[in-house]
C-alpha cells in the first residue's frame, strides 16, 4: 500500500483526521497544504503518488488546483468536499479527477475512493499508452508503404521485392524497418521520377 499522498485541506482537524486514516492503512503523507496554490507547489516539490484535495480552499479551489497538478504530472486525485452538487462533480470530472469523497466521511469510505481513483487512473494511462503505440505502428506502416512505393517506382520492383529489400537493409544495418524506410524516404524523397 505504501504510496506517497498529498493532502490539501484548509480545515486543520479534517487534515489531521485524513493524515491519521491514511497512515493507519499504510500510506505515507508526504505533504500537507492549506490552500490550492500551496497544493500545486507541494505536488511539484514532493512528487506524490496520490492527492486528496478539498474542493473549497482559499486562494485557489481544489478543482483548479487538480487541473494544474494534472497538467504537470498525471496522478490519481480524490476530491474531498462537503458539497455533493452535480456541477461540482462534473467540474471535477472535467478536470481529470477520478475519485470523490463527500464529508462527513468515515474511514471505510476513504480507501475505496482512493483505490477507485488509482484504478481509473491506471486504466487511462494504459489506454494512452495503447493509443501512442497504435499511432506509432500506423506511422511506421505509412513510412514503410511509401518507401516500398518509391522502390517499386524507381527500381521497377514488385511489392514483395521492394519489401524484401527494405527488410534486408534493416537486418544488415541492425535498425528497425521504420528507421530504414524513413532514411530511404529522406534520401530518395517521395517526389522522385522513375529511373529508366
Amino acid at each position: 500500500m505504501s504510496a506517497k499522498v498529498l493532502i490539501a485541506e484548509d480545515e486543520t482537524i479534517i487534515r489531521l483526521d485524513l493524515r491519521g486514516m491514511l497512515e493507519a492503512v499504510g500510506f505515507e503523507v508526504c505533504a500537507e497544504a492549506r490552500d490550492g496554490e500551496e497544493a500545486v507547489r507541494l505536488a511539484r516539490e514532493a512528487q506524490p503518488d496520490i492527492a486528496l484535495l478539498d474542493v473549497k480552499m482559499p486562494r485557489l479551489d481544489g478543482i483548479e488546483a487538480a487541473r494544474r497538478i494534472l497538467d504537470e504530472r498525471p496522478i490519481p486525485i480524490v476530491m474531498v468536499t462537503a458539497y455533493g452538487e452535480r456541477d461540482v462533480v462534473s467540474r471535477a470530472v472535467e478536470a481529470g479527477v477520478f475519485g470523490y469523497l463527500v464529508k462527513p466521511f468515515r474511514e471505510t469510505d476513504l480507501l475505496p475512493a482512493i483505490e477507485t481513483a488509482r484504478a481509473r487512473h491506471e486504466e487511462l494511462r494504459a489506454l494512452r499508452e495503447e493509443a501512442d503505440s497504435l499511432a506509432e505502428a500506423l506511422a511506421a506502416r505509412k513510412a514503410i508503404e511509401r518507401a516500398k512505393g518509391i522502390l517499386m517506382q524507381r527500381e521497377g520492383l514488385s511489392e514483395e521485392e521492394a519489401f524484401a529489400r527494405l527488410r534486408k537493409a534493416s537486418q544488415i544495418s541492425g535498425r528497425p524497418l521504420k528507421v530504414v524506410a524513413e532514411a530511404l524516404l529522406a534520401t530518395l524523397g517521395e517526389g522522385t521520377t522513375p529511373r529508366r
